[in-house]
């Protein structure tokens, strides 16, 4: 018995806290994961897992044996990094990474191809997603989130704040109105982002001398894609709060219009996710370092938490 392949593979099973999710990220039947779990058990002379139907959980003996797991396995990534990187320079193997639908798709996949000449033994596994994502029950070794963190065991690194604009077709402002003031937007309709990992729609919200101010919009739709709320937005369907990014362009054509200019929405913040020790491997700093530097060069992204 490979010794630290069944770490490997005692580890794998925990963090995705299932036998069938552990063999589909290692790319290995599950039998095979259950024949080595029993040789590491027979080995060890203890019980590791406790398995039913529906649940898996550690036995004491399994967390004592975790714990120490990840330290030697994160030691050996430590040692093979150094030694790798003092011969090539070069990352490689499989990077799973998670990103937003939209963010990924205007901000990161335009540029990919960078980071691929850049390294080419980095094999990357792109998901791209709205929902909230268990990064170790996916097997994902690094994530970009937009908005607040939740407390989790993830580390979270801030690497910008997302600027976001007011604004709509100026056909709808010539039926309209443009709003001047706070109160001129109870006349209004709004094109509502819904959360696609909650299904609630976002707040909106305005930076009036320093301080939050939050508005209740009536809404003339609502869309859990921010791509499509453009879309819609487009077609002058009513007011809409966007990143900036996503309608710059539109609004330099004179498609769109930004109304309310003195009173941005609240950025939101832009932070890099991984698991514990996850950054130790090189091929996962490399790409988090390839997206901080990208996201620095963008001016829509490096907003003042209150700008």
């Amino acid at each position: 018995m490979d010794r630290l392949k069944a770490m490997q593979t005692f580890v794998r099973i925990v963090e995705a806290n299932s036998f069938s999710k552990a063999a589909e990220t290692m790319n290995l039947p599950r039998a095979a994961l259950t024949a080595t779990m029993q040789k590491l058990e027979a080995f060890l002379g203890t019980r590791l897992l406790l398995r039913t139907t529906r649940k898996l959980s550690l036995t004491q003996d399994g967390a004592d044996y975790y714990q120490k797991c990840v330290d030697i396995l994160a030691a050996v990534a430590d040692a093979e990094t150094s030694f790798h990187c003092a011969t090539t320079n070069l990352p490689k193997g499989r990077l799973r990474v998670e990103l937003p639908a939209t963010v990924g798709h205007n901000l990161v996949l335009p540029h990919i191809a960078g980071f691929c000449t850049a390294y080419p033994d980095v094999e990357l596994v792109i998901s791209m997603t709205d929902r909230m994502v268990d990064l170790t029950q996916e097997g994902i070794d690094l994530a970009l989130r937009v908005g607040q963190l939740p407390d989790s065991s993830m580390v979270g690194r801030r690497i910008g704040n997302m600027r976001f604009v007011t604004c709509a077709t100026p056909a709808y402002l010539a039926r309209h109105g443009t709003p001047t003031s706070m109160e001129d937007l109870r006349g209004h309709v709004s094109i509502q982002h819904s959360s696609g990992r909650t299904g609630r729609a976002f707040d909106w919200d305005f930076v009036v001398d320093g301080k939050v101010v939050r508005v209740e919009m009536r809404s003339a739709i609502a869309i859990n894609d921010g791509d499509a709320n453009v879309c819609c937005g487009l077609q002058g369907l009513g007011l809409m709060q966007c990143g900036a990014y996503q309608v710059r362009q539109h609004l330099a054509d004179g498609k769109l219009v930004e109304v309310l200019p003195d009173w941005p929405p609240t950025p939101m913040p832009i932070s890099l996710v991984y698991p514990q020790g996850r950054m130790s491997s090189l091929k996962v700093r490399v790409f988090a370092d390839w997206l901080t530097e990208l996201f620095r060069d963008n001016m829509d992204l490096q907003a003042s938490p209150l700008d």
